[in-house]
């Protein structure tokens, strides 16, 4: 598995986020870590990510215990694209896109030909190969996002975790991007985790859909998580339908 959470635990000062969360993600899938605001699903993310340990329990990446990898190790196994809103002006995107690179560059940084091929092949698999020598302060929030997926694409690890990269895109725009998610878990056999408030999203174009009901996490494939209640339960009250012939889903008022 690519992702092992045992028995996790996780609190944000003296309250209590998850207990006892299990789940197993497996390479080239994509899940999707839904629930309210405040839930835990960006600390959940963090602590995957090793930038802040949980309270309790065990995470393991690609069967290696978290907190047994070193600095180096961490970066060429999980890359972590954040919610926030990136525009570096004065430096095109093939730069951007070069970070990623910084685990495998030598000491003073140099990039060799195989890391200019890395950093062209992410700009490619994103859409994004005509923007190389463009800046970001020139583009639009969607294309903004694409470059960040590159930079971590460029990472080259087998996990890529993203807190909410649908969030300052209208709605076309977060079903092209969840798709691009979804070939790029597929066709590059990567385990991805995004965290999202968009229920259509995740139950029609992922994988696995995880959700924290407060202090459970409860994961499964999308169309036993819509079967399954939790997410009425926990949205709506009993006011979700979802169509498995059309994979739509519709909410209504009780």
């Amino acid at each position: 598995m690519s992702i092992l959470l045992d028995h996790i635990r996780l609190a944000y000062g003296s309250r209590t986020l998850l207990t006892d969360a299990c789940a197993t993600l497996a390479p080239g899938t994509l899940t999707a870590l839904i629930g309210r605001n405040g839930t835990g699903k960006s600390t959940l993310l963090r602590a995957v990510a090793g930038l802040a340990p949980a309270a309790g329990g065990r995470i393991e990446l690609c069967g290696r215990p978290l907190d047994q990898l070193t600095p180096r190790q961490r970066a060429e196994t999980v890359a972590f694209v954040t919610t926030d809103k990136v525009r570096i002006a004065n430096l095109p995107c093939e730069d951007v896109v070069a970070l990623g690179r910084a685990p495998y560059t030598n000491w003073i940084g140099r990039m060799q030909e195989a890391d200019r091929a890395v950093v062209e092949r992410a700009l490619a698999l994103v859409g994004m190969e005509a923007f190389a020598r463009k800046t970001m302060d020139r583009m639009s929030d969607g294309e903004c996002q694409r470059v960040m997926i590159a930079r971590a694409l460029a990472q080259d690890t087998p996990v890529m975790l993203l807190d909410e990269p649908t969030a300052f895109l209208d709605l076309p725009n977060r079903y092209e991007l969840a798709l691009l998610l979804r070939r790029l878990a597929h066709d590059e056999g990567k385990c991805i985790l995004f965290s999202t408030h968009d229920l259509d999203v995740a139950l029609t174009l992922c994988d696995t859909v995880a959700l924290i009901d407060t202090p459970q996490l409860h994961a499964l494939p999308a169309a036993e998580m819509a079967a399954s209640g939790h997410i009425e339960r926990l949205f709506t009250g009993g006011g979700i339908v979802f169509d498995a012939a059309t994979q739509t889903v519709r909410l209504t008022k009780n």
